[in-house]
């Protein structure tokens, strides 16, 4: 689906794919071996980090702007599908849950978070899974949190309402 491409400003939320959701707090000119770089500064508070993404580098390394409201219902409406666990080994599937994470699309990591969730009554989860799970849930709930203005908090709450539903 096209997406009406706009200049990242000082203020915005955006996602990095491999840290989810940051606060732009400034675009700096730096000099780096000789020649002057525009650079985004991207806060990321949970993490305590701080980024600089080149301006011209930032669509290709996957910036972007908060998904929309109607892109985060999608994302929600994929928790409450069935779950697909492929018969992989867990190693292999271990490696497609991270690039999913890290790929930054939210109906990615929804799919994360329904293929790993356990409800009440289902075999305990490994530590590993456990992990992986976690952090496509953390990462969901932030955008969720960042696109409905609600505290984290409310945001964990309002997945764990959709994954029980499914």
């Amino acid at each position: 689906m096209a997406r009406k491409i706009r200049r990242f400003e000082t203020g915005d939320f955006v996602v990095y794919p491999a840290h989810g959701v940051g606060k732009i707090i400034g675009i700096e000119q730096q000099e780096i071996a000789g020649s002057t770089l525009e650079v985004i500064v991207i806060e990321f508070e949970r993490e305590r980090m701080l980024l600089r993404v080149p301006s011209a580098k930032a669509t290709s390394a996957g910036l972007r702007n908060l998904s929309s409201r109607k892109e985060m219902l999608e994302a929600l409406k994929t928790l409450k599908g069935r779950s697909r666990i492929k018969r992989a080994m867990w190693s292999r599937r271990a490696q497609e849950y991270e690039a999913k994470i890290n790929s930054g699309n939210p109906v990615s990591i929804a799919e994360v978070v329904r293929d790993l969730h356990r409800n009440a009554g289902q075999p305990d989860q490994s530590y590993s899974e456990r992990q992986i799970y976690q952090a496509a849930l953390d990462r969901l709930a932030r955008e969720l949190a960042a696109v409905e203005r609600i505290d984290e908090t409310k945001a964990h709450r309002r997945l764990e309402t959709f994954l029980k539903v499914a």
